[in-house]
């Protein structure tokens, strides 16, 4: 149960089902690491890794716990919790493919932590090479998606369809790829009194999902069935979409959805939805997938374990946010770049909120001090005050990225730190 509700958000309600388990039997190791993990959510960084701890007293060896405390944590020289990590890689031959790939992220972010990137980034591709493996990913279906969604959002079809969707101004979708900074600008947001922070949700999609066309039953494929729709399916698909977000609030007057693949919507949000805010964050390219390539995602980012199909797959995104900046009016979407917004955090911060159509709020400021849950790979850099270390964290391995670096829609400025 205490599962089930994490997976749902619901991180208090989830603490109190793995208490009630841990009341039951003292000595879950699994039971402790889920309500580290709900902490971590929350922001509890501290009780988070003594929860860690108590789980690993129990289970020392408990990769899965040592994979989550090394993204609670930093690592420093002789920790014992790192030779840990070591003792279990020596002891390959007894660990399952999914024990060996979770100990070498672990490595991956403990060596990167004390310096050793050229000893980091070999875990890391041992890491990534084992999780590839467990995927199905059709590399040249998802180009197919891509190129489909270009060539049905036209300007002829903006152009006639633009104006028709519901009006309602309760959505802010914050899109881009992982790791390019959503959370950062939904932090800011959700700091606002009148703005609700809904995080990764899913909805769009399921709305996307549940499209029917002329009566037929069959999921009509997106972006297929935009061809089809008129100004009332654009309402009601706008409409559906509002009935589902008003769900997570009753009373606020913006509701944020930062789920970063919503860029593959872009053009549908802005026609069933023409008054909703799209802000699309931008990031180094190489640096966005540095990022990307050292995180193992509990979600479907299955183009971000090889390096070569990485570098593709943002170049198939680069190019479609450049055919949405083509095609859509120019005030459709506020672009925010990483570097800038850390440069020169209160112009942006300010930028992003009146963008919203919203008056200013100084919490936006203390975003790092909001208390909300946080459930993605950036949940605890959001809880710091605004920092720039991550600028640039691409050139610690520039001479390992040739295999990523050949694949990117580089500008001459895009291998610099900043852009």
């Amino acid at each position: 149960m205490g599962q089930v509700l994490f997976e749902q958000g619901h991180s208090e309600s989830a603490l109190a089902s793995f208490q009630k388990a841990i009341a039951l039997k003292p000595d879950l190791s699994d039971a402790y690491n889920n309500i580290g993990n709900s902490l971590k959510e929350l922001g509890r960084f501290d009780e988070a890794k003594a929860a860690y701890f108590k789980a690993l007293e129990i289970d020392p060896k408990a990769v899965g716990v040592l994979l989550n405390l090394a993204d609670a944590k930093k690592f420093v020289a002789g920790d014992p919790h790192l030779l840990t990590l070591e003792a279990i890689e020596a002891d390959a031959a007894n660990q399952s493919e999914d024990e060996q790939m979770q100990v070498n992220f672990a490595l991956g972010k403990a060596y990167a932590d004390l310096g050793e990137h050229e000893r980091s980034f070999r875990h890391l591709l041992q890491g990534n090479a084992l999780k590839r493996r467990t995927l199905d990913y059709n590399e040249a279906a998802t180009g197919h998606f891509f190129d489909r969604i270009r060539a049905v959002f036209t300007p002829e079809l903006i152009a006639k369809e633009t104006g028709h969707g519901d009006a309602s101004r309760l959505p802010i979708f914050i899109l881009g790829m992982p790791r390019s900074g959503t959370t950062l600008v939904e932090q800011i947001l959700a700091s606002h009194r009148q703005v609700f922070g809904a995080g990764e949700i899913k909805d769009l999609d399921s709305v996307v999902r549940n499209v029917r066309v002329d009566g037929v039953q069959e999921e009509a494929p997106y972006p297929d069935f935009v061809t089809a729709f008129g100004s009332q399916q654009l309402r009601q698909f706008g409409a559906d979409y509002v009935k589902r977000l008003r769900a997570y609030s009753a009373t606020a007057e913006r509701i944020t959805n930062k789920m970063p693949s919503s860029f593959f919507y872009v053009g549908l949000i802005h026609l069933a939805l023409p008054n909703a805010r799209i802000l699309h964050t931008r990031r180094n390219p190489i640096d966005t997938c540095v990022s990307c390539f050292s995180k193992l995602f509990t979600g479907a980012q299955h183009y971000s374990y090889e390096l070569s199909e990485l570098g593709r797959y943002y170049r198939r995104y680069d190019e479609l946010m450049a055919h949405w900046r083509r095609v859509l009016p120019a005030d459709a979407m506020l672009e925010v770049s990483y570097e800038e917004l850390v440069e020169d955090f209160e112009p942006w911060a300010r930028r992003i909120v009146d963008f919203c159509g919203l008056p200013w709020d100084e919490a936006c400021l203390a975003f790092h001090e909001t208390k909300r849950p946080v459930r993605t790979a950036s949940a605890s850099q959001v809880r710091r005050p605004i920092f720039k270390s991550s600028i640039g964290r691409w050139l610690a391995y520039k001479d390992l990225l040739e295999p990523l670096i050949r694949e990117l829609p580089l500008e001459q400025e895009a291998a610099s730190p900043s852009r």
